[in-house]
């Protein structure tokens, strides 16, 4: 399954191959729900061919189709859904992504694909990362305030310590010494040695080390999301002590690893270790905002903040979750032109500054409606 944050990082999305096929819906996780999800599926396959029989002839269509009609039939996939799901589709790519979120129904059309439901999962503050670690595998999950699921390692990065250690590990076996008897040819006497410990430990590091480094490349690097250890108390120190993930934060959550599955009970307790930080930055943000508004370096209103995002000049823009504003922002001038969100093509406001925020090298940040610091949806803060 492809991942959003990695995808996005490699700048995927920003190339396409006309005809752009964007496909959203919202799924289910269990059963019985999760039987209509093929269905509405299909249905939106259908609302993208009668769009793309406008345009083009039958022999171009149907390559574009046949992986969403294979993916429609595929009962083991619609049997392990999440909250959402998102599939982009041009000459050239089929990206698939399952969210731990819903999003609207949605198929589009067009000359560049529809990212914005993405961008702005991506851009919620509440997400986070776990790793699950013991002296002999690793796991990781990534979660928000209301899903937390397993995901798989990317490439690269070794599952069980031998597969990061091969022929270095140490052998399994009992390690022996040899104590001579005091009559000659006595056959030594074997005892554990000592040693062995202090190899295993060596192991055991030797495998944190190289789980830290692959994780910070694979996984925090390019999701830029804080990262949780769940692990027994006694290994708490030592991969803190050898970590160069900087997006390691100092609390640790006190659990057996082999006992993890993605719970109620697991999600509920690393929520409750994640969510002092989430309200913290949430604060932090709220209050840079109302302290630079005064000074004419943060603004609340529309057309403005369309003007200085063209012109780079948001450092960081505050977007109220599910809020939605009909019209377009021009990218030139960033004049904005209200309309009409009931026509797929149809742009929203907020999504196209966040766009441009993004595209000058700022910061995007969702908040929940009950934390926006303003009532216009929307509330930027300058940097200059």
């Amino acid at each position: 399954m492809n991942r959003v944050d990695q995808d996005a990082a490699a700048g995927l999305w920003d190339d396409c191959d006309p005809p752009c096929l964007s496909l959203y819906q919202p799924t289910h996780r269990d059963h019985p729900d999760n039987e209509q999800d093929p269905i509405r599926f299909k249905n939106l396959v259908k609302a993208l061919e009668d769009s793309l029989r406008q345009k083009f002839a039958s022999d171009e269509i149907q390559p574009l189709l046949e992986p969403l009609l294979a993916l429609a039939d595929d009962r083991e996939f619609w049997n392990c859904t999440f909250d959402g799901l998102a599939v982009l589709r041009d000459r050239n790519r089929f990206r698939v992504y399952k969210l731990q979120r819903p999003v609207p129904e949605l198929a589009v059309v067009a000359d560049s694909f529809h990212t914005k439901p993405l961008l702005r999962i991506l851009q919620s503050a509440d997400r986070y990362q776990v790793l699950a670690l013991s002296r002999h595998e690793m796991k990781v999950f990534e979660g928000n305030r209301d899903a937390l699921d397993e995901i798989t390692p990317a490439d690269g990065v070794p599952q069980t310590i031998t597969e990061a250690l091969g022929d270095e590990l140490t052998d399994s076996r009992q390690t022996v010494s040899a104590y001579g008897g005091s009559g000659g040819g006595q056959a030594p006497m074997h005892h554990g040695h000592g040693g062995r410990k202090a190899e295993l430990d060596d192991d055991a590091e030797r495998f944190f080390r190289a789980v830290d480094r692959a994780v910070l490349e694979h996984h925090s690097k390019p999701s830029g999301l804080p990262l949780l250890l769940a692990a027994l108390p006694e290994h708490h120190h030592m991969f803190h002590a050898l970590s160069h993930n900087p997006f390691l934060i100092s609390e640790s959550l006190d659990v057996h690893p082999d006992a993890l599955a993605s719970s109620d009970d697991f999600r509920e307790r690393v929520w409750q270790t994640i969510e002092p930080r989430y309200l913290e930055r949430l604060a932090g943000l709220v209050d840079a905002f109302g302290s630079n508004q005064p000074k004419g370096l943060g603004s609340d209103d529309l057309a403005e903040v369309a003007r200085a995002a063209v012109g780079g000049r948001v450092a960081t823009l505050l977007i109220e979750a599910r809020r939605e504003i009909p019209g377009r922002v021009d990218a030139t001038t960033g004049e904005l032109e209200f309309d009409d969100l009931s026509h797929p093509e149809t742009d929203d406001v907020l999504d196209d500054l966040g766009a441009l925020v993004l595209k000058m090298g700022g910061e995007v940040v969702v908040v929940p409606k009950e934390r926006m610091p303003t009532g216009t949806g929307i509330a930027a803060i300058y940097r200059y």
